[in-house]
C-alpha cells in the first residue's frame, strides 16, 4: 500500500473520529513514519512475534490495553472502539480487529502518541520523532538489540521519517 493510499483509507478517515486538535500534519507524519518503521505497510501481522495491524501493536501493550485505561484517552478509545464496532475494553476483541481495520488501528495509534506528555515534533526533527517512538512503541528491536542494531533502526527511522514528511509536505 502506498502513503498516499493508507492516508486516503485508514489515516484520515481516523484522525476524523478523534478531536480535531489531535489532527495535524505532524501527527500524520509521525503515523506514516511509525507504520514504515514496524510494518512498511505490508505486514498486519507480524512475521515473528504477536504485534498485529500495520502499526504492530501487542494485546498487553499500549495501542490496546493502555490508551483505554489511560486517563487523557479512555473516553476516546471507547468512542473509536464503539464507531468501529468493537468492545474497546476487550483487549481481545481490539487486538482481532485491528489486523483488518486500518482506521481502528490508525485512530489507536494516534491515541498513543497522544499519551506522550511531550508535543509532537517539529517538522524537521528527525531526533524528536524517534525519541518520541521509541518512548511510545517501545520497540523490543531496539531494547534488547546491539548497538549496531540500534544504528541500523535509527538510520531506518530517519530513512521512514524523510519519507513520511515529503508524503505529507509535498
Amino acid at each position: 500500500m502506498t502513503l498516499s493510499e493508507i492516508r486516503r483509507s485508514a489515516i484520515e478517515p481516523a484522525l476524523a473520529l478523534l478531536p480535531a486538535k489531535m489532527s495535524s500534519q505532524q501527527a500524520e507524519v509521525m503515523l506514516l513514519a511509525i507504520g514504515l518503521q514496524e510494518s512498511r505497510f505490508v505486514h498486519r501481522r507480524q512475521i515473528k512475534g504477536p504485534a498485529r495491524s500495520f502499526w504492530q501493536a501487542e494485546k498487553g501493550g499500549g495501542m490496546v490495553h493502555g490508551i483505554a485505561r489511560h486517563h487523557l484517552t479512555e473516553f476516546l478509545a471507547l468512542a473509536v472502539a464503539d464507531a468501529r464496532g468493537v468492545a474497546p475494553v476487550n483487549d481481545d476483541q481490539v487486538y482481532i480487529a485491528i489486523e483488518h481495520d486500518d482506521v481502528l488501528a490508525a485512530a489507536l495509534a494516534r491515541l498513543l502518541l497522544w499519551t506522550d506528555p511531550f508535543k509532537l515534533p517539529a517538522e524537521h526533527d528527525v531526533e524528536g520523532a524517534w525519541q518520541l517512538y521509541l518512548r511510545t512503541w517501545r520497540p523490543g528491536a531496539h531494547s534488547r538489540g546491539t548497538q549496531q542494531q540500534k544504528d541500523e533502526l535509527r538510520a531506518k527511522w530517519a530513512r521512514n521519517y524523510a519519507a513520511a514528511i515529503r508524503e505529507v509536505y509535498r
